[in-house]
């Protein structure tokens, strides 16, 4: 694995911003991955191997996700809604599971270890840099029970909702007597009152009004014959 302040460093570029939650989030996963015994997670041999829970939704997930390689699409990132600023870390082919706890007491002790810096949030990120693992995260040694819809790879099963149509992916139907249910169906959704509505523009296609650019710069329509 890089260097800290290398990875810190691109992991803030990526986000957007470089804050305490960029490096809190850089060092959990540098650790949770060498718990684990991964020391190059995003190489493709190594990258098969990994699945990390995130816990929050917030800048500290970024990093977990940036330094591990770990993506949604890919689904070796698995979103739990905790609000804890925490991460898991397994490794599929030992079977071994880390979770890696941010401790609140870190930020009290931001002043014991940069006392110089000036400003609350600039003495939390260079106290973060500094602190011993041991201060700021707390570790569990933690058994993650896997199902086959839970793993990577291609879609193992579909079915489509009985109420709605819509089709459900790995193993996510609810049963409801002898009815298969998308969650919103079966459980309310996050949205409301949804109603189909068309609009502007909605025949459009990547290769329709295409435009390429000359050498000079003038855009060519490439739709006109």
């Amino acid at each position: 694995m890089q260097a800290f302040e290398s990875i810190l460093e691109s992991s803030a570029a990526a986000h957007g911003h470089l804050c305490s939650g960029q490096v809190v989030g850089v060092r959990m996963a540098m650790l949770g991955c060498r718990l684990i015994g991964i020391d190059e997670p995003t190489r493709h041999d190594q990258i098969k191997k990994l699945i990390v829970y995130v816990e929050m939704d917030r800048c500290a997930g970024d990093a977990v996700a940036h330094v591990t390689g770990v993506k949604l699409g890919r689904r070796s990132l698995k979103y739990v809604d905790y609000g804890i600023m925490a991460a898991t870390f397994l490794n599929l082919e030992s079977g071994k599971a880390f979770r890696v706890l941010s401790t609140e007491e870190a930020r009290d002790l931001a002043v014991v270890y940069a006392p110089e810096i000036e400003g609350k949030s600039a003495r939390q990120r260079e106290a973060y840099k500094r602190m011993p693992d041991s201060v700021l995260f707390r570790v569990q040694q933690v058994r993650v029970a896997l199902n086959e819809f839970d793993l990577p790879g291609p879609t193992r099963r579909k079915v489509a909702c009985t109420r709605c149509g819509q089709m459900v992916r790995d193993g996510r139907e609810v049963v409801s007597g002898e009815q298969l249910l998308c969650q919103p169906c079966a459980n309310g959704a996050y949205f409301s009152n949804p109603k189909e509505v068309t609009w502007p523009d909605m025949n459009w296609t990547p290769a329709k009004n295409d435009i390429q650019t000359r050498q000079d710069g003038k855009p060519i329509r490439t739709d006109c014959c």
